[in-house]
């Protein structure tokens, strides 16, 4: 009897699992649906605002677009030679030079003093939050306002800082930080220090509370405190934030646009001329647009490369 209970109980529940097979599967299938028409938003966004652009402005780099282009719809093709034309132009080193010197200068600049800020705002302190509330004002500014009021400070007559130089006895006439040649660019990556610090700060300072404290227990048990507690327990674990921060801050800096226009214009003499500046320059300046959008191809190809490179190496510290 139990033997025959068994059988029928096995020949149900086989039953019972070969009905919903079909059922499972068309409830997989449903669900796979509609997970496609939620993305289906984000990826047309993407092709559309995304790929579209890049997809158009390597096509561009290799036609002969102009002015007349949009009248007529005729762009001959060109191949390399607007590559050609702005990598053997006289302004093309001082740009890249410009650039390898404007990106280094505000990395640096931007990371060593956010850093050190986001250390010191990791301490339970009065007037903690309000504080860093306060640092993030120059991250919400507008590029081009920042970059006026900047301008209004660094005037070589009746700028703020040399008024406040002056008025110290530091110095007795005014200094030209944005018509001089030698200082044009320090000026420049100071103005863009100032900007890029709040970013540095906010990402830094999270990657710091992250960190438990258990670890800085342990490590002054062995007596790390100080500087050896931060080589040796905060730096490490600091690492993959750092390299998130390193990388979008040079590939943000290397395409800076509006900071340098709105206070040099790229002068004086092309000393804060950077490949940024000449692509915009050569598109919507002279309507070269099939000059500058080999300009901006070369740019995101430098952009590419030391992402790459960078994470590269940091993986290869990071496995050692």
């Amino acid at each position: 009897m139990s033997a025959t209970v068994q059988s029928r109980l096995h020949l149900a529940v086989t039953e019972t699992e070969n009905d919903g097979g079909p059922r499972r599967s068309g409830y997989r299938s449903r669900e796979r649906v509609y997970q496609w028409l939620f993305l289906a938003p984000a990826v047309a966004y993407l092709v559309l605002f995304f790929g579209y652009p890049v997809v158009k402005n390597v096509a561009m780099s290799f036609q002969e677009y102009t002015t007349g282009t949009f009248y007529t719809g005729e762009a001959p093709w060109v191949g390399f030679a607007n590559y050609v034309t702005v990598m053997s132009s006289s302004l093309f080193s001082t740009s890249l030079i410009n650039t390898a010197l404007f990106t280094a200068g505000s990395i640096a600049g931007q990371f060593i003093l956010g850093l050190g800020l986001a250390v010191f705002f990791k301490r339970k302190f009065p007037l903690n939050g309000i504080l860093r509330s306060l640092l993030l004002l120059p991250w919400l500014l507008p590029l081009i306002v920042s970059s006026a009021v900047w301008r209004w400070i660094l005037d070589k007559d009746s700028g703020a800082l040399n008024n406040f130089l002056e008025s110290l006895g530091i110095i007795s006439t005014g200094i030209p930080w944005l018509t001089s040649t030698s200082l044009a660019l320090a000026a420049v990556v100071g103005v863009n220090i100032w900007i890029g610090i709040p970013f540095n700060v906010t990402v830094l300072y999270g990657g710091l509370q992250d960190i438990p404290d258990e670890l800085y227990e342990a490590a002054s048990l062995d007596g790390a405190t100080g500087w050896r507690a931060f080589r040796h327990v905060t730096w490490p674990m600091l690492r993959p934030v750092v390299s998130v921060v390193l990388v979008l801050g040079v590939v943000y800096t290397l395409k800076v646009l509006d900071i340098i226009l709105g206070l040099t214009n790229g002068g004086p003499a092309n000393s804060t001329q950077t490949i940024a500046t000449q692509s915009y320059a050569l598109s919507f300046q002279n309507f070269k647009f099939g000059e500058g959008a080999a300009m901006g191809n070369i740019l995101v190809l430098i952009s590419l490369v030391f992402a790459v490179l960078y994470l590269r190496v940091n993986r290869r510290a990071v496995d050692e």
